[in-house]
């Protein structure tokens, strides 16, 4: 089938692959514009685009596919290439009705959550921070409405009380490979049947910002362990920012006078939370310091019992 593809992140890569690496004819891959990165201001290619060149796909980087000039040449040139399919995996633009409507087969979506759940920019992130244990990824036929398509095909996968987010975005992005060749096949053998999304059921996982990181020991230890592992989290210890990569949450003994925030356990880095339990510290990153396991970083800091962490 002759498609073209749209995505930018590593999320899309795997689903570049898999069509260019099965028979298909990617025609071109459009993707957001290279940005500067580092001291020296490089620019450095999505990684979407890095994949394409090296299948010597042609690639296009429109600022914008709604107004302007960029929006009308990029119509023109999807309009050249003629797909029969267009394939949407974390483009991060919208697209406008004209090219939802060009190709043949319309354009498809590779969604990370279980439509109608999680809608929107950051689903996976979303679904660890809120102490999910199912997601998985969907394919469905896309629409003006964000996220609001028929759905396609789907794929289920648990998510242990201990995965990251960066773990599970690494599982679902190959999960979505294989849901998209199995819905690719399924269109050109006309055996698809689209479901209507159910808008009672369906939530918004909105972008995820720098602020949310920010941790609230008077919160349960679960909260807190959740947003570690699904954005990381920072406090202050003695006066200097505290970055958390990894957490456990453990029964505390004894510490019921603590603060919370508190040190409950200096040998552990274990800190005292709002509903009695603790949440130890296992993987850090100190103020002006690279990141590591913290066992290493008591090596040389001596904790004491009942030191506040918090900004």
């Amino acid at each position: 089938m002759k498609i073209v593809f749209m995505g930018t992140p590593d999320f899309a890569v795997p689903c570049l692959r898999v069509l260019a690496e099965n028979g298909h004819e990617v025609a071109g891959v459009f993707t957001q514009p290279d940005k500067p990165k580092g001291r020296g201001y490089k620019m450095i290619p999505t990684p979407v685009k890095a994949a394409a060149q090296e299948y010597g796909i042609p690639v296009y980087q429109p600022l914008s596919l709604r107004k302007g000039e960029d929006a009308a040449a990029a119509m023109e040139t999807l309009k050249a290439l003629e797909p029969e399919l267009i394939v949407v995996v974390a483009y991060g633009q919208i697209l406008p009705k004209e090219i939802l409507e060009l190709p043949k087969h319309h354009c498809i979506n590779i969604h990370a959550s279980l439509l109608p759940a999680y809608r929107g920019a950051a689903p996976i992130q979303w679904s660890v921070l809120n102490g999910e244990t199912k997601t998985g990824v969907t394919s469905m036929l896309m629409a003006e409405g964000l996220d609001t398509g028929d759905m396609l095909l789907r794929a289920e996968t648990e998510i242990d009380g201990d995965e990251s987010a960066d773990s599970l975005h690494d599982r679902l992005s190959e999960m979505g490979a294989k849901v998209l060749l199995d819905t690719v096949a399924a269109i050109e053998n006309g055996t698809l049947n689209p479901e209507p999304q159910d808008d009672v059921l369906s939530s918004y996982a909105s972008r995820i910002t720098k602020e949310m990181s920010q941790l609230d020991f008077a919160k349960p230890a679960q909260v807190l362990h959740n947003t570690i592992r699904g954005i990381t989290g920072f406090t202050a210890l003695e006066g200097k920012r505290l970055k958390i990569y990894a957490s456990k949450v453990v029964k505390l003994h004894g510490a019921d006078a603590l603060e919370n925030g508190a040190v409950a356990d200096a040998e552990q880095f274990t800190v005292k939370c709002g509903d009695g339990m603790g949440l130890r510290l296992t993987e850090i990153q100190p103020e002006g310091k690279k990141r590591m396991k913290t066992e290493d970083y008591l090596r040389g800091k001596k904790l004491e019992e009942g030191t506040i962490l918090g900004l």
